[in-house]
């Protein structure tokens, strides 16, 4: 495949949005009042606090100018989450930690819920009895598969190297 250098001016489409007039968001200007150039790439004046630790990429010096944290990173996943944040957005260093720590999260979540008391419900929180409901076919085929990697893991773990099924009788 040759790499061409297009004409930006001959692209079906290019600068459909040069004349203000056929600007969909024109008429929204003029009534809020805004200037031709709503998005003028600077920061706004006040910016929101940061009064809990927010994670944020190397690419940037400082915070955006607005970001949403419910929690701040507690835990085995916070730990995890602030390694991810040590490297590029373009690095799998930083996608995959940060996968890990979604996972470990829910592990604490479900530790949490434990130690203070409550029982977790797992089919009601995945969404089991709505797919048993509207799409039983999908659920039966997820349960069954479910099923057997399990056992299929299972008897991998408990087998030896010979293929043979450990005895955990031990005779003396």
């Amino acid at each position: 495949m040759e790499n061409t250098v297009k004409d930006p001016q001959k692209l079906p489409g290019w600068g459909i949005d040069a004349n203000p007039e056929n600007d969909p968001t024109y008429p929204m200007r003029e009534r809020l009042n805004v200037s031709q150039d709503p998005d003028s790439k600077h920061r706004p004046a006040s910016l929101q606090p940061v009064d809990i630790e927010v994670l944020k990429t190397i690419e940037r010096p400082n915070v955006s100018a607005v970001f949403g944290e419910a929690a701040p990173p507690t835990g085995l996943s916070g730990m995890i989450r602030r390694f991810a944040f040590k490297y590029s957005e373009s690095h799998y260093g930083h996608w995959l930690p940060l996968l890990l720590a979604d996972r470990v999260n829910v592990v604490e979540g479900v530790l949490e819920d434990l130690t203070h008391g409550k029982v977790p419900n797992i089919f009601a929180e995945k969404g089991y009895a709505v797919e048993w409901k509207h799409n039983r076919t999908a659920f039966v085929t997820k349960m069954a598969t479910i099923a057997l990697v399990t056992t299929g893991a299972v008897l991998l773990l408990t087998r030896d190297g010979k293929g043979k099924r450990k005895n955990k009788k031990y005779e003396y």
